[in-house]
């Protein structure tokens, strides 16, 4: 550990949720950002280093690495560019949190943890959803079985991105640095969230298409029938093409229970036998008013870097030996398997069986 504020940080990529790590870094315990990286330079590297107070290096990344008092690097570049500034980062000795996706294939997924592993460094995966109240209120009464048999287990993610979110960036709408599109960039916070709560997919089915962007070789929208190991069934949906956008939805119903969360409340809380504390969950994870609450539906800066925070702290706990990570690189690594089965299932006409043995074959997806 370096220094008395915890240990130290330096996060690589300047885009916009460059913002969010900085932010999170510099509120948590037992941490704190020491450094940055930006390949390119220019005003947005000055003005990250003006903002948040901190030596930015451009072009060179070893000298990114030799900073006094770096010991982890939080990985912000584009989704396909995550692999190479990590597997330096291990081999320099630093440990690795990850943005979403942990990468874009399961290869390139799978080396990243090969190269954290080799170099005995630490790596987790962000996937801030996970620090949601009530989502673990759910994952508490699945692991205590009040839902009985699992039956039917949905997820909904109707959101909307203008077209100039796409053309804001080179690599946004591309296979190489975006891996995907509405899937792979939004829904896989809720895709990660559904495989956690609802259990391992055995097999799905899919349709997938680019409905109104341009330019762009990735789905906007995207539809999968899935079948669990469990045996339940249900649906995934999702899309950037659903104007005005609107809150993600996750339906998890069994036997004897039914817990349903819409933009992190719940709107269903029902279970068979009822217990003391179920009213008062109710109460506590309520909705708010219509149209007081914000989120990335519709505006990916309409977000809270709180789950952000909670990940980098629990990460630094685990450097001390206290906890695990939230989120490891094995768990970062299935949603992108999950999503990944529905581009290839979409692709082909063919359901596909979990787990995949490699990246299915990827190509531009046709306007629908």
């Amino acid at each position: 550990m370096s220094g008395s504020g915890g240990y130290g940080f330096g996060i690589v990529g300047l885009g916009m949720i460059a913002e969010f790590h900085a932010k999170a870094i510099q509120a948590m315990d037992g941490g704190h950002l020491v450094c940055a990286y930006s390949r390119k330079g220019g005003e947005k590297a000055d003005k990250f280093a003006a903002d948040f107070g901190v030596k930015v290096y451009t072009g060179d990344y070893n000298a990114f690495l030799a900073h006094p008092g770096l010991d982890a690097v939080a990985i912000a570049t584009p989704s396909g560019a995550h692999l190479e500034p990590a597997a330096a980062a291990a081999h320099a000795g630093k440990h690795i949190i990850c943005e979403k996706p942990l990468e874009v294939t399961l290869e390139r997924c799978d080396a990243i943890i090969a190269a954290c592993k080799k170099n005995k460094v630490k790596l987790g995966g962000i996937f801030p959803s996970r620090t949601g109240e009530a989502v673990n209120v759910i994952k508490a009464a699945l692991t205590a079985g009040r839902f009985g048999r699992m039956t039917v287990c949905n997820a909904i993610i109707p959101w909307f991105r203008p077209q100039s979110y796409y053309d804001s960036g080179a690599w946004r709408g591309t296979w190489k640095l975006d891996g995907g599109g509405a899937l792979m960039n939004q829904s896989i916070h809720t895709i990660d969230l559904l495989q956690w709560l609802a259990g391992p997919i055995k097999e799905l089915s899919a349709y997938a298409g680019c409905m109104i962007h341009k330019r762009i070789e990735v789905e906007d929208a995207a539809a999968a029938a899935v079948k669990y190991k469990s045996g339940a069934v249900g649906v995934l949906v999702g899309s950037t093409a659903m104007w005005p956008g609107n809150a993600v939805e996750i339906h998890l119903s069994g036997e004897k229970g039914s817990a349903w969360l819409r933009g992190g409340n719940l709107v269903q809380w029902q279970f068979d036998p009822e217990s003391p504390e179920d009213a008062a969950t109710r109460e506590r994870f309520k909705p708010p008013p219509e149209g007081a609450a914000k989120s990335g539906a519709s505006d990916p800066r309409a977000i809270s870097f709180t789950g952000h925070q909670k990940q980098f702290e629990n990460f630094a706990r685990c450097l001390d030996g206290k906890e695990k990570p939230l989120v490891d690189g094995a768990e970062a690594r299935k949603a992108v398997e999950i999503i990944l089965a529905v581009y290839g299932s979409s692709l082909s006409g063919k359901a596909v069986k979990l787990p995949l043995k490699k990246t299915p074959n990827r190509r531009k997806f046709p306007k629908t």
